[in-house]
């Protein structure tokens, strides 16, 4: 099964599942506040960190370095602000994991080791046919 498709399916059904557990255990409306307070204070953590990952690049871009890591940290941020916007703990979890610098990096590092170890496996010369041109042939450069 397509893991996108797997994705759409399961994250709903964890989000009710968590939210009928934690409402059982600490009320109905202890959990919607719970779940409005996790939001909020998330999109202002992710605004704060969002903003100092555009000082780092700047910074880098001033020293006329290319500001890789906080591009992708970037992107990282703002998908992390969106799960945190969507209402349910587990998304909840992985965005503040997300918007944590030292599990931000973790996670990044994790990812990009991933596609290190894909790109490695790719050849490393360039297959082609060639043909020797004697010295006195009218096509030679």
């Amino acid at each position: 099964m397509n893991s996108v498709l797997l994705t759409i399916i399961l994250v709903p059904v964890i989000e009710i599942y968590l939210f009928i557990k934690i409402g059982s255990q600490i009320g109905a409306f202890n959990t919607i506040s719970l779940i409005f307070i996790t939001a909020i204070i998330g999109i202002f953590y992710a605004r704060y960190e969002g903003l100092n990952t555009l000082k780092s690049g700047l910074t880098q871009l001033i020293r006329n370095e290319l500001p890789a890591y906080e591009i992708i940290s970037g992107a990282a941020i703002a998908f992390a602000a969106l799960l945190l916007i969507v209402p349910g703990f587990a998304t909840d979890i992985i965005g503040f994991l997300l918007i944590f610098p030292l599990t931000r990096k973790l996670f990044l590092g994790r990812v990009s080791n991933r596609f290190k170890n894909k790109t490695q496996n790719k050849k490393t010369y360039i297959d082609g046919e060639f043909e020797d041109i004697e010295e006195n042939d009218e096509r030679k450069l």
